[in-house]
């Protein structure tokens, strides 16, 4: 008995080491999987994620954004202006869907977001979107300075895709990010704002996947024969 006793006196201290390493090491997954800069998620956790969403709700909008006078931005105050206006538009997005169950948010890139956001009620959405316009493109301070960037938004609803262009299961989201890019092209070509057209399918061509025109999808040239 006294034998046994000490030999689980002894493996506490291990045990307990080796939950603390546990939850370390989950937690170092989960920074990795999430952008050191603004904190949200990367492209490929967001794309599972998102999956799952559409997967579960009717009424899904997929939401891209793009920040409009962003290398002004850097070019006058700095590359760290930039950067705090990265922080600043992933606090709007975290804070305008924050009552938004469900809702996951991501930085594709550079200076483009991306959010999918359930809804009860589809005719919310231009609620939705013109309340995160309007918290992106508010003042953040640095240095002392109010600064601003501009946004363009599209959006595109899982609910609006007719049964033709409605793939099963994960591939659903690239036909909703397309849908989504090209109702945000549509708004930056207005110098700005949201747009949400209610298109039930991609209207415009695409290269290697994506709206054609958009930057890093020109057509590759061909070598003719000699």
């Amino acid at each position: 008995m006294t034998d046994l006793l000490t030999m689980v006196s002894a493996a506490g201290p291990l045990a307990g080491g080796w939950g603390v390493h546990g939850l370390w090491m989950r937690r170092r997954l989960s920074a990795a999987r999430r952008d050191l800069l603004s904190g949200l998620w990367t492209r490929a956790p967001f794309e599972r994620r998102a999956a799952r969403v559409l997967a579960r709700r009717p009424h899904t909008a997929v939401v891209l954004v793009d920040l409009d006078g962003f290398k002004a931005l850097n070019d006058t105050f700095g590359h760290a202006a930039g950067d705090e206006a990265i922080r600043a538009t992933a606090a709007s997005l975290n804070d305008a869907l924050a009552e938004k169950r469900g809702a996951v948010a991501a930085r594709l890139g550079g200076d483009e977001f991306a959010a999918v956001v359930p809804l009860e009620e589809p005719f919310t959405l231009p609620w939705l979107l013109n309340a995160l316009h309007g918290a992106i493109t508010s003042p953040f301070t640095y240095g002392g300075r109010d600064l601003t960037v501009g946004a363009s938004i599209g959006a595109a609803l899982s609910s609006d895709l007719t049964e033709k262009a409605r793939p099963a299961g994960a591939a659903m989201l690239p036909v909703l990010l397309r849908l989504a890019d090209e109702a945000m092209y549509v708004a930056k070509r207005a110098g700005g704002g949201w747009n949400y057209p209610g298109a039930s399918e991609p209207r415009c061509t695409t290269t290697a996947g994506r709206r054609t025109g958009r930057p890093g999808t020109h057509a590759p040239h061909h070598r003719e024969a000699a």
